[in-house]
């Protein structure tokens, strides 16, 4: 059996297993059940998904993304941002970069401790299912729900597990987050994401949903052309930046540790 030299990412919490395939060496190997044991928190390597740095014709690298169940998924903002990081640190890419994902093109650039990834959300899925459940397409299908209640207490796992199961949004079901702190603007917001099935410490293109939603909810004449929306996730602080056009996640992106998958 060939060992597969892996380094683990975290962004704010959602940790990701980065493999290097440019010589498509691995891939083969990595069906969808050994991808979920990888990804278990007892018996593998533990994270939220596995990420694949593939070549690509045109630009810098392809990522390929694959949820903790070992399926391959649609486009994660987090891994997005941690794969730029992976990238870079093994000198494929400097102050920036341009790759190929699930969904479009991404750039990404570094600033400081922080990748900045820009964003391609479907602002025409934008649209209100009740008072205060809305839906965004942000690369991955969200449900949007402000609370009344506190978000500390809020039932997220079982709550978002029925929407995420729901009639409403079957077959393919849809990732839930729950977000408090929207009357004053700043936002705290707690996922339930699909694939994983269980809620995660955040979620980039789930946070990009909520400020965007949040966004899309102001008056008109309180919009402002640029806005950097701040969010608390469990696992750290995002932003999201919108700017007439273009929607960037900022955030951290580190290092973990690395290791050999035998």
């Amino acid at each position: 059996m060939i060992a597969i030299p892996f380094v683990k990412y975290q962004g704010a919490g959602n940790d990701f297993i980065m493999i290097d395939d440019r010589e498509d060496r691995f891939e083969a190997l990595l069906d969808e059940r050994r991808i979920e044991s990888l990804c278990h928190r007892r018996f593998g390597i533990g994270a939220d998904g596995l990420i694949l740095l593939k070549t690509s014709e045109t630009l810098d690298f392809r990522m390929k993304y694959y949820n903790s169940d070992g399926r391959p998924s649609t486009f994660c903002g987090n891994g997005g941002r941690c794969i730029a990081r992976f990238a870079q640190h093994i000198g494929i890419v400097s102050e920036k970069c341009h790759f190929e994902a699930t969904d479009k093109p991404h750039r990404a650039l570094f600033e400081g401790s922080d990748v900045v990834l820009e964003m391609h959300p479907l602002m025409d899925s934008f649209r209100k299912l009740r008072e205060h459940d809305f839906y965004m397409h942000t690369g991955s299908p969200h449900m949007v729900r402000f609370l009344t209640e506190d978000i500390a207490t809020y039932p997220v796992v079982e709550e978002g597990r029925r929407i995420r199961y729901s009639e409403e949004f079957a077959p393919a079901g849809v990732n839930v987050n729950f977000v408090s702190g929207w009357r004053e603007g700043r936002l705290s917001v707690r996922t339930y994401e699909r694939g994983v099935e269980d809620e995660t410490l955040s979620c980039g293109t789930g946070v990009t949903a909520c400020a965007l939603v949040w966004y899309l909810n102001q008056l008109p004449k309180n919009r402002q052309q640029r806005m950097d929306i701040g969010i608390t996730t469990p696992g750290g602080k995002l932003s999201v930046r919108v700017d007439p056009g273009h929607v960037w996640l900022a955030g951290p992106a580190e290092r973990v540790f690395e290791g050999l998958i035998a």
